[in-house]
């Protein structure tokens, strides 16, 4: 069985090797040793040293991607083939239809969405597109991304580029520290399906939405395309590694980072504030009030 202190020094050395903040490494990592040190951790069984390490991380580096997980199947430490992680991924993001929950024409004739992840665009376009032309005869649109959980910057892309009209729309940027290189994200020039434009559109958040389901808030608010509606959400805009460091437990390392063209920073431990803050399960009524409005 992996000791409390293996498991501790293996994720610490992946902290150290691929956070995307190198200059705060070593401030985490003599937190976490002292606290090891202090015996904050004895006694606990796996499950509980994930959550309080976690709370420690963050509390020595407030960044919610940062954390130990704990596992209740155990999960192979060899580092997963490319095609069977691909394969696997693949299966999860069609069970969940492409994170496309529902789709629906409300009364007024206004869209709806209910939207619980971001597919990779190779994976969810064809599901994207479809949701998109079954929504393009509506005069106004909800996207609800209260249970958003996250998800892929190339799919927030795509979802983003129907809502604008051409490719020289300028997203967001990701900084890798690996390759020390950023990748720009602009809209795209071709889509499957009708652009949704010159309508208004109200996104849903809750303190649950995360990482991707916050981007593509974040871009629609900071460019002046959608009225955020909701709950601040939960602050994750760094892309993470996942890493297992024991058969139970694995660490994730915000490897790079986002940095938006228009606010030059992101929602990384503050969350995207509502233009209309209201308690999340108010947050439909809310935003369908203010779009009859916007009808007139």
């Amino acid at each position: 069985m992996t000791t409390h202190h293996e498991i501790l020094d293996a994720a610490l050395a992946r902290i150290t090797a691929g956070y995307v903040f190198p200059e705060q490494t070593a401030a985490i990592d003599a937190a976490i040793r002292g606290r090891l040190a202090e015996g904050a951790y004895q006694g606990l069984e796996e499950r509980e040293l994930c959550e309080q390490v976690t709370r420690d991380l963050q509390q020595a580096c407030p960044d919610k991607h940062l954390r130990l997980l704990w596992t209740e199947e155990p999960q192979p430490m060899d580092e997963e083939p490319e095609e069977v992680a691909r394969a696997r991924f693949a299966q999860y993001a069609r069970e969940s239809n492409y994170g496309v929950r529902r789709v629906e024409q409300l009364d007024g004739n206004i869209g709806y969405l209910d939207l619980r992840m971001i597919a990779p665009a190779g994976l969810g376009g064809p599901a994207i597109a479809a949701a998109m032309q079954l929504l393009a005869p509506t005069e106004a649109l909800v996207i609800d991304l209260r249970q958003c959980r996250g998800g892929s910057p190339e799919g927030v892309q795509l979802w983003c580029s129907y809502f604008f009209p051409d490719a020289e729309v300028h997203l967001n940027d990701i900084y890798q520290r690996a390759t020390d290189s950023t990748r720009q994200y602009w809209t795209l020039g071709s889509l499957a399906a009708p652009r949704y434009l010159d309508r208004p559109v109200a996104v849903l958040t809750s303190d649950f939405t995360f990482s991707g389901g916050e981007e593509l808030a974040y871009n629609l608010k900071v460019l002046g395309r959608a009225t955020v509606v909701g709950r601040t959400t939960r602050g994750g805009a760094h892309p993470t590694d996942r890493i297992p460091v024991s058969p139970h437990v694995a660490v994730t390392v915000p490897a790079a980072r986002s940095i938006n063209p228009v606010t030059g920073t992101n929602w990384e431990g503050v969350g995207v504030e509502p233009d209309l803050p209201v308690a999340a399960e108010d947050a439909l009524e809310a935003a369908l009030g203010h779009l009859r409005t916007r009808l007139g």
